[in-house]
């Protein structure tokens, strides 16, 4: 009788065991994939069991997907991939119940057609807890790969290892058995398309009617005709010359604006304006010397350019409690931003934050746990229009809130909010967490 104990005592190790290695071959934490949705595929899986718990490999078959940020990136683009094991190969055997948090998946997926090699993904240490003979929860992983190649580019899951830190530090790796894995997302690259680097700087900003302006320009294409032109706002004057660009692509020439209506000078390849091959408006005033007729006075007023200002409808925001055990989603909204753009030239603005860590008694949440949903409204008249950023993590890298584009006069008033959230791990310990979120204008 006395054996019977440390018996029944090696059996509920075992048992341990044999429920983690096969709960690391399954679990995780189910994460929604962002962009576009891949296929769900099926493909035979061979998983090897830590061989402390004693069990023999297990053949079975997992479902998963592929998804991507970007279907149809260019050459030079980062793409980010989530590998999601929707259906694992088995479930716990026992009648041992397994704790949240104790799973941490790594992977690749398979590259081919235009590019190949594989991308390392990984998930993070999360999952629901498991009840004993129940089903595995799903987990995502994810990555990024440079699209090196334009074409057709295939991602098939591949393999994966799911360690644990529960009781013990055990890995369990699964691989494909026959790879690759059937296709489950494509994307199709294009050759990316240079940036335009082309500026021009002008000798002067303002002279009489007939006067000639230096026009100097660099990062055009080595002999190149390029044209000089007046512009009086968004159309192009009657003034204009042609010089040619050097072997290394840089010119000088003379401009003679005679338009009393000219705001600006732009220089372009071809034979008319093109953004991608030209640069400017470059700030031109004409000095309107027309003689005062005799009994008459000449009236002269000055709009004074003002400055770029942001202000905050306060400094703190309370997000919403969330339950020990349970996490999820503290949510808020941020304090509302009005940005005042009064310098009235050609140039927009643009407004990006970033969040430090939260941190809280002993623990701290990471900054990439932030997410916002911009929105921006402008002040009806005002000569620009304010374009929100997109949704979606802040992070320590930061994002883009709400900008405007350059353009040949801008400027106006703008409201900018969003809305917060903020992902608590579910066994977070209580208490006050806090982070600072920064915003920049520039």
């Amino acid at each position: 009788m006395g054996s019977t104990p440390r018996r029944a005592r090696r059996w509920r190790w075992a048992s341990l065991f044999g429920a983690t290695a096969l709960a690391v071959t399954a679990g995780g934490a189910l994460a929604c994939p962002a962009g576009a949705a891949g296929t769900n595929v099926d493909f035979a899986t061979h998983c090897i069991p830590p061989a402390v718990s004693g069990l023999p490999p297990i053949d079975g078959t997992t479902t998963a997907n592929v998804s991507v940020d970007n279907t149809s990136p260019k050459v030079g683009d980062t793409v980010t991939v989530t590998y999601t094991v929707v259906t694992a190969a088995a479930s716990n055997p026992t009648d041992l119940a397994l704790p949240a948090d104790i799973m941490t998946p790594t992977g690749k997926v398979a590259l081919g057609g235009a590019q190949t090699g594989a991308v390392t993904v990984t998930g993070p240490k999360k999952n629901p807890p498991v009840p004993g003979k129940a089903a595995f929860p799903s987990f995502s992983m994810t990555g990024t790969f440079t699209v090196t190649k334009a074409g057709q580019i295939t991602l098939s899951p591949g393999d994966y290892n799911i360690h644990t830190s529960y009781i013990l530090e055990l890995d369990t790796p699964c691989t494909v058995i026959t790879p690759p894995a059937p296709v489950s997302q494509t994307v199709t690259a294009t050759d990316g398309t240079p940036s335009n680097t082309r500026a021009i700087s002008l000798g002067s900003a303002s002279g009489d009617p007939g006067a000639g302006v230096t026009v100097s320009g660099t990062n055009f294409t080595p002999g190149a005709t390029v044209t000089l032109a007046g512009r009086a706002g968004d159309t192009q004057t009657a003034d204009t010359a042609t010089v040619t660009a050097n072997a290394q692509g840089a010119f000088s020439g003379s401009l003679v604006v005679n338009d009393k209506t000219t705001t600006g000078i732009v220089a372009y390849e071809g034979g008319s304006w093109n953004p991608d091959k030209g640069a400017g408006p470059a700030a031109y005033v004409v000095n309107d010397n027309t003689p005062v007729p005799a009994g008459s006075q000449k009236l002269t007023t000055t709009v004074k350019a003002g400055t770029l200002s942001m202000s905050q409808a306060g400094d703190s925001v309370a997000l919403s409690a969330v339950d020990f055990g349970q996490g999820g989603a503290s949510t808020g909204r941020l304090n509302s931003v009005t940005v005042k753009d009064f310098r009235g030239g050609p140039a927009g603005w643009s407004l990006t934050g970033k969040v430090t860590e939260f941190t809280g008694p002993g623990a701290k949440i990471d900054a990439s746990k932030l997410s916002w949903s911009p929105a921006c409204a402008t002040k009806a008249g005002s000569p620009s229009t304010c374009k929100a950023g997109s949704a979606g993590t802040v992070g320590s890298a930061g994002a883009t809130l709400a900008s405007t584009p350059n353009g040949t006069l801008t400027g106006g008033e703008f409201t900018v909010d969003a809305g917060l959230s903020l992902d608590v791990p579910a066994f977070t310990p209580p208490g006050s967490y806090s982070g600072v979120l920064t915003l920049t204008l520039t």
